[in-house]
């Protein structure tokens, strides 16, 4: 895995210089009205550079560090920026993968990631429910996460009756 994420870090170079030249396509005051035109992209690479993170670390990226990552800016006032919307949107996707991957996990063998991805799918829904989201595409997307802290806790659920973790046997929310 951690080869794996470096190869992907090498990357993402070649998107900070496209994301450099596509700065200088439009004028700096006009960001949303040519905002439709990228929008799904950077959602789609803000979902990349938090599952890079989260495998190299199984902690979730902050907005401003996919800026980084981007070569973009976090703040609104300085330019081409990282919408939050947009960040919002690919950390909801990457709790979608994770969710794929806690079914592969087991399949794999590895029965104590599934219990590591509830926890932090858990701590995000948590963190998502503060927000008050209003009936746009985020909403249905943030929506979409129920089902897949239902999917990950069916896992757990599974690998705690079959005894294959001995950790799965805390339930999901730390109750025994």
């Amino acid at each position: 895995v951690p080869k794996k994420c470096q190869k992907a870090r090498e990357h993402f170079s070649t998107v900070r210089t496209q994301m450099e030249s596509l700065k200088t396509k439009f004028p700096a005051d006009q960001y949303y009205r040519f905002h439709e035109h990228w929008r799904f992209v950077l959602q789609r690479l803000v979902f990349l550079a938090a599952f890079v993170v989260y495998l190299e670390s199984e902690t979730l990226v902050t907005r401003e560090a996919v800026a980084e990552i981007l070569g973009i800016e976090a703040d609104r006032e300085r330019g081409f920026h990282l919408d939050i919307e947009d960040y919002l949107s690919g950390v909801l996707t990457l709790a979608s993968e994770l969710a794929r991957l806690a079914v592969n996990s087991v399949t794999a063998g590895d029965y104590s990631r599934p219990l590591r991805i509830s926890t932090f799918i858990n701590e995000l829904d948590s963190g998502f429910r503060l927000l008050n989201l209003k009936n746009d595409s985020l909403r249905k997307r943030y929506d979409g996460l129920k089902y897949d802290v239902k999917k990950i806790e069916e896992v757990v659920y599974d690998l705690s009756i079959r005894g294959l973790n001995k950790e799965a046997t805390v339930g999901v929310g730390g109750e025994k």
